[in-house]
């Protein structure tokens, strides 16, 4: 019988959600431990295996300055190593404040800030290692989670699919929230992967794959603006849980200046 495939899941500043979605597959769970050798994954067990790893599964961003150096022991112990979830591939929600004071934000959140260890940014993974694929989603997919394990398995290159939720929701046959309804959604620009889960619930699309393949951020800016949106009202849309995204944090610092300009030409 062939070795195992040795797979390490770690941790960095994020919420557990993208592996919970790992947990949530269930059957094919029980399936995969056939398969893959669980050396290091606390969120499901107390067995706890240095490598080397055939693959690694990160979920978060690095904020502290032991990250720094726990991710660069991580690579270097890993075969193959993946980046899951918006924290990971783009920040998440915890980068917003790299755009602001970080020592302000530290005193009105904790009482003694000088017992806290923390960076001033929070970053993605591909910023300080090199890494082999970038799953998105907050949190990722689980069917896509399970595809990414078993291309690893079987050799394969990593794929999954690349189009916009855009497109989803005309399979589905969604009708588009911003046309019919005047809500501000950034389907066309967002990675499938959710199901088109918001607009199918006459909800915008807000990013949370992050940016799809060939994205074009200032047309869609443009004519939502025309349509009546303003600055202020898509700076969240992009300013998000991928805001480090850099399509998505280019136009969110363009918004956000717009809106600036704007509210002193009211002054």
């Amino acid at each position: 019988m062939p070795e195992k495939l040795r797979l390490g899941i770690f941790k960095f500043a994020s919420c557990d959600g993208c592996q919970l979605s790992l947990l949530n597959a269930e059957e094919e769970l029980l399936e995969l431990a056939e398969l893959v050798e669980f050396a290091h994954f606390p969120e499901a067990s107390s067995r706890i295996e240095s490598g080397p790893y055939d693959l690694v599964l990160i979920e978060g961003s690095i904020s502290t300055p032991n990250d720094l150096d726990h991710i660069q022991k991580i690579r270097r112990q890993t075969d193959t190593l993946v980046t899951i979830g918006a924290c990971a591939t783009a920040g998440g929600i915890q980068a917003l404040r790299n755009g602001a004071n970080h020592d302000e934000f530290m005193k009105l959140v904790y009482p003694h800030p000088e017992f806290v260890q923390s960076l001033a940014t929070s970053t993605p993974i591909s910023n300080h290692v090199s890494v082999d694929f970038e799953l998105r989603g907050c949190p990722v997919d689980t069917g896509q989670l399970l595809q990414i394990i078993s291309d690893k398995l079987h050799h394969r290159k990593f794929s999954v699919p690349d189009h916009s939720v855009c497109r989803d929701c005309k399979l589905q046959n969604i009708v588009c929230v911003s046309v019919a309804r005047g809500i501000p959604c950034l389907g066309p620009l967002t990675q499938a992967g959710c199901g088109a889960i918001c607009p199918r619930f006459h909800r915008g699309c807000y990013g949370c794959f992050g940016p799809c393949h060939r994205t074009n951020t200032d047309g869609l800016t443009d004519w939502l603006i025309k349509d009546g949106h303003s600055s202020a009202e898509l700076i969240p849309l992009f300013l998000n849980v991928n805001a480090e995204a850099p399509e998505f944090a280019r136009t969110g610092a363009q918004l956000m200046r717009q809106d600036s300009a704007e509210g002193e030409s009211h002054e």
